[in-house]
């Protein structure tokens, strides 16, 4: 894990280096200035981030889903790394501790949604998110201001290389948790990318009793065996994927053939959880046999406290996802690991290192 590579009494840097989406498929590493922190927020030094799927289309498209660029954003809400000078007011993780980072801010709106599910209030924002304006800026930044709320300390042994997978696998963790209990049940996996790879590895710590993965490539599908799969299908393979009869189908390939291969795959009276974001507007689905089978179709949307169930599960050996890290790139150079993050038949989640020692 190793110590912080600026003092924690050394004056801190003024400026550091910052991956940032200035436009559809204008993406640049900036120097970016690090402002004076607020008496509520930490300093921390990002040693881990790794690229995710939202990441990926603010560079490809310009937009992430219905969040549209208007200006120039420092992207990445997946880190891990270490305080490098405590809040002014007393409060949260002292110089020196290990951090993972809940990206979110919980807001109330004119819209109501259940007081226990703040991952749904209508004026949550989201570190390198353009979902509202002004944009509300990430931290794939070598030094960046965070309130202590939203740092986790991580327990000692938990490296912070793996600690950069604790935002995905809180993605992983709250999708199974919306399919209720899992434990001896027969669960399938539709789509086998980073967040379907971790709701395998939450699965098999959860007890499901056999876990079907499914993938379009075989490099996903070597993943999920790594991390607890019991078998593997290829997306192509209608008939063996409507044979498994799951109690459970958790759906995170983000299309509308991935949703119908859920609910095909789902036993009569089954459970979908549908965790991959389909695009915005009208999507074919296959609704009426969805009602023949009274199906349960359940959103699934970031996550609340699961971050500190992950973080303790790590902690003590019970989830294992270590082999959903593929790539490791130094910030010098990410626009090629954006570029392999990209092509997900080569890879699984790519990373991002911005200490000095793996720089260069």
């Amino acid at each position: 894990m190793g110590p912080p590579t600026v003092p924690t009494n050394a004056a801190l840097p003024v400026s550091g280096p910052a991956v940032v989406a200035h436009a559809k498929g204008d993406l640049r590493i900036d120097d970016v200035p690090l402002a004076a922190p607020a008496a509520d927020e930490a300093v921390v030094e990002v040693h881990y981030g790794g690229i995710c799927g939202s990441d990926l289309h603010y560079w490809l498209h310009g937009a992430a889903g219905e969040s549209i660029l208007k200006a120039p954003l420092v992207l990445g809400h997946e880190i891990s790394g270490t305080v490098v000078r405590a809040a002014a007011d007393g409060t949260g993780p002292g110089a020196g501790t290990p951090v993972a980072v809940h990206p979110a801010t919980p807001r109330a709106g004119a819209a109501r949604y259940p007081a226990d599910r703040p991952n749904l209030s209508p004026g949550c924002t989201y570190l390198g998110s353009a979902a509202r304006y002004p944009h509300t800026d990430g931290a794939f930044s070598r030094y960046v201001n965070l309130p202590v709320r939203m740092l986790r300390a991580l327990p000692g042994g938990l490296d912070l290389r793996t600690a950069a997978l604790i935002e995905p696998a809180s993605v992983a963790w709250h999708a199974v948790a919306r399919a209720g209990n899992v434990a001896g049940k027969t669960a399938l996996v539709i789509g086998s990318g980073p967040i379907g790879a971790l709701a395998v590895a939450v699965l098999k710590r959860a007890g499901a009793a056999r876990i079907v993965a499914v993938d379009m490539h075989e490099k996903p599908l070597e993943i999920a065996t790594a991390v607890g799969a019991d078998e593997v299908l290829a997306a192509s393979d209608a008939e063996a994927i409507a044979a498994v009869e799951a109690d459970v189908v958790i759906e995170s390939s983000g299309n509308h053939h991935g949703l119908a291969s859920a609910i095909q795959g789902a036993a009569r009276g089954g459970t979908v959880v549908m965790v991959g974001l389909l695009p915005t507007g009208p999507q074919p689905v296959l609704i009426s046999l969805a009602i023949t089978r009274e199906l349960e179709l359940r959103g699934s949307f970031r996550f609340n406290d699961e971050i500190d169930g992950v973080i303790a599960a790590l902690a003590d050996g019970t989830l294992h996802i270590e082999p959903v890290i593929t790539h490791e790139f130094p910030v010098s150079r990410a626009l090629e690991a954006f570029a392999v993050a990209r092509n997900s038949a080569e890879s699984g989640k790519v990373l991002l290192s911005f200490g000095s020692a793996t720089e260069g």
